[in-house]
């Protein structure tokens, strides 16, 4: 309130992050995007425009440009029927201008040692205004040499006081801040939507910015680490257990867990984060393990005690209830204090534990009795096969045997 006392004092909040990602803009916004195309003129003309147009969105905050337009800038326009009549070309003009204000190599020196370019410029001197444009003598058709201000006039200007290049492209960035509530993919979607609309030139496109770069990383590798994750767990149990079925099984459990890491999040209003990506990675490992608890005392009590998987599975049922139950337990405590968001940077580590939670409960209640029904069911479906593929070459060797005969 008591910056609305200096109109010309603009005042922007930013949380200081824990884990830095290497955001935020010169005007103190934490997320930018930028527009990019060839012409700095239309860039310059289009820019302010969709600043303006973001700026009624209730979703975004502190909308901005870092484009300082506050250079000094000196346009040339030429007349082109006075320069005509005087005999000088364009080009001559263009001659002349660069080598008062360029650098154009004329030659080399060359000496037993070293090599020395020569440059063709004005002295520093002559140069240091805009005055010194009118000093500037071109050479016409006829041989005369006329001042330039006779075919050319100055025209002052502003121009920004950096350009940014980007991929061979003009940029300029816009920076923004996020409402509370409102995801970087819905932010960026409301951008899209909104350049689309303004129907902008054809060489102009919206570009991404650190943060948004970075976030459509961690989406696209996230996918492939969980199915890394589930196919490096699958390889590893049917292993350990000599079967291709049963970590199946126990992989069964893992969408329960998804799915209720996501709804305590929907519940709790909490943004899909990275932290919390990487707490659906933990609950691969953590979940598993009250499967992995029961199809493993199955797999004893039906291997080396002849059970059937019905008794095998409703065995397991009862002597692994107890650790099951206290393993998930301790794991849904440990995870609660991130959870509840005690201490400082608390909201970092908040979408952590309530991930956790939410997919431990879920799976801890639709496993303990999905697990011992898939567990009897895939039993039976292997038994069922082993005996049609017995029966397949029983009838096999028979046809042969028959054959022989014959």
């Amino acid at each position: 309130a008591k910056a609305d006392r200096f109109p010309d004092l603009n005042v922007r909040l930013r949380p200081i992050q824990d884990l830095p990602s290497g955001g935020g803009t010169s005007q103190g916004a934490q997320y930018s995007v930028s527009l990019q195309g060839n012409s700095l003129t239309e860039l310059q003309e289009w820019l302010p425009k969709l600043v303006a147009q973001l700026k009624k969105s209730p979703k975004l905050r502190d909308v901005g440009s870092d484009v300082d337009e506050s250079g000094l800038l000196q346009n040339m326009v030429i007349d082109r029927d006075t320069a005509a009549r005087l005999g000088v070309s364009v080009g001559t003009i263009d001659g002349a201008l660069y080598d008062a204000f360029g650098q154009r190599q004329v030659s080399t020196i060359y000496s037993d040692l070293n090599q020395y370019k020569v440059v063709v410029n004005a002295l520093p001197s002559q140069t240091a205004t805009p005055d010194a444009l009118n000093k500037i003598y071109v050479s016409s058709t006829s041989g005369k040499m006329i001042p330039i201000t006779a075919m050319v006039k100055q025209v002052p200007g502003l121009s920004p006081t950096s350009i940014t290049h980007e991929n061979q492209y003009t940029t300029m960035d816009l920076s923004f801040n996020l409402a509370p509530g409102v995801s970087m993919g819905e932010a960026y979607a409301i951008i899209q939507h909104t350049v689309d609309g303004m129907r902008m030139p054809g060489d102009i496109r919206l570009g991404l910015g650190d943060n948004f770069r970075r976030f459509r990383q961690a989406q696209g590798g996230m996918l492939w680490l969980v199915l890394a994750a589930v196919l490096t767990v699958y390889i590893v149990l049917g292993m350990l257990y000599e079967n291709l079925i049963h970590p199946i099984t126990i992989l069964s459990t893992l969408p329960a867990a998804g799915v209720g890491a996501l709804l305590a999040l929907w519940i709790t209003d909490t943004d899909l984060s990275v932290v919390a990506q990487i707490a659906l990675v933990l609950l691969i490992g953590i979940v598993k393990k009250n499967a992995i608890m029961m199809i493993d005392f199955a797999l004893v009590a039906e291997r080396e005690h002849g059970k059937s998987p019905m008794e095998a599975a409703r065995e397991a049922c009862i002597v692994r209830f107890r650790p099951i139950m206290m393993t998930t337990m301790v794991a849904i405590l440990a995870a609660l204090p991130l959870a509840i968001g005690l201490g400082e940077g608390s909201e970092l580590r908040r979408p952590l534990g309530i991930a956790l939670i939410g997919g431990l409960l879920v799976s801890q209640s639709l496993t303990l009795l999905s697990t011992p029904a898939l567990y009897v069911i895939f039993s039976c479906l292997a038994a069922r096969w082993k005996g049609w593929r017995a029966a397949r070459r029983e009838r096999r060797r028979t046809r042969r045997l028959v054959s022989q005969q014959s």
